[in-house]
């Protein structure tokens, strides 16, 4: 497709249909597999099981393999590899490295298939894994709730609008003939209307997404993280973390150190002389200029589903205010 047309832009992304003036609901149109999002192989996943080698040493393999606990749950391009890597710093969790993707794509493949890709945990230790493409899939709530009502659920939310940019600068590494954000971010350009069917957009209606949720569990179940604090203040949020989980605070500043070169904090075992583990190449890709009328149309498109979303979580996450700055 040639970068001014939407010609070929339905195969690069998934898009479900919005009727005009729909009210929207967190039943308006299920979500398709974007193949943007990182698939993992049943190999990765048999191996995720197994005893691996975390900085140098093979993590014992004692223990039995328990259904998670806890997960990440969303969302896509908002910061969860940063967190699912900081919280493994902590001795008394475990997780999945790769992104077993049961709620969603691999469902019918059974409980145990599941357990079986989880690490080995001892009594009193946390299994965790994280998908972000959960907080977007309409069965997940109900799947996860027939798993155990129990779980504790961790979303990182991060500004919509710079999420949005930064899933469509995923994408175009890797397609890199997709049309320009601008043309996919529009129904109709001339009369300013968005294409909210455009998964990169919809991602971004958290509001939208949270209330499918509400339905199966209650807020104290959900843990709603700073995608950009997490940045500034991994330590801060760090903590929220650890608290809601009913872990001690072992994870704290002197895990991180912050890479000026990528602008991301680096995490270091604080008693360990060896290199600080920093988010790889794909991290802190260099986001495409867009048009300013463009993004100053998504921060008015967003903004009441924003208000709608801390109103429904009792959190202010300041995105307008961090705009009005720029």
């Amino acid at each position: 497709a040639s970068n001014g047309s939407r010609e070929g832009a339905a195969g690069a992304w998934p898009r479900t249909p919005l009727a005009p003036g729909e009210v929207i609901t967190a039943q308006s149109g299920a979500f398709e597999r974007d193949p943007q999002e990182s698939s993992t192989t049943d190999e990765e996943l048999s191996r995720a099981g197994s005893p691996v080698s975390r900085g140098g040493s093979t993590t014992p393999d004692y223990g039995e393999k328990r259904l998670p606990q806890a997960l990440i749950i969303g969302v896509k391009k908002g910061g969860t590899r940063a967190l699912l890597e900081a919280i493994r710093a902590h001795p008394d969790v475990r997780a999945v490295g790769t992104e077993p993707h049961f709620f969603d794509r691999n469902y019918e493949k059974g409980l145990e298939w599941y357990r079986n890709v989880m690490p080995k945990t001892l009594e009193g230790q946390i299994t965790m894994e994280k998908t972000p493409s959960y907080f977007v899939t309409n069965e997940a709530p109900r799947r996860i709730h027939s798993m155990a009502k129990d779980t504790k659920l961790i979303v990182v939310v991060r500004n919509p609008v710079t999420r949005a940019i930064s899933d469509y600068t995923q994408t175009l590494s890797k397609k890199p003939e997709i049309p320009t954000f601008e043309v996919l971010a529009f129904k109709n350009r001339t009369l300013g209307l968005i294409d909210a069917s455009w998964s990169a957009i919809r991602i971004g209606i958290y509001a939208l997404h949270l209330e499918n949720w509400l339905q199966y569990f209650p807020l104290s179940q959900i843990l709603f993280v700073s995608g950009e604090r997490l940045i500034t203040d991994p330590a801060g949020e760090m903590a929220k973390v650890q608290d809601f989980l009913g872990l001690k605070r072992i994870v704290t500043e002197k895990h991180f150190y912050f890479n000026k070169t990528k602008g991301f904090p680096c995490l270091k075992k604080p008693e360990d002389s060896s290199a600080p583990r920093c988010l790889g190449k794909s991290k802190g890709r260099t986001h495409p200029k867009i048009d300013p009328d463009v993004i100053h149309r998504l921060r008015k498109f967003y903004k009441p589903f924003n208000v709608m979303f801390y109103q429904m979580t009792g959190q202010d996450f300041q995105w307008e205010q961090e705009e009005s700055d720029k």
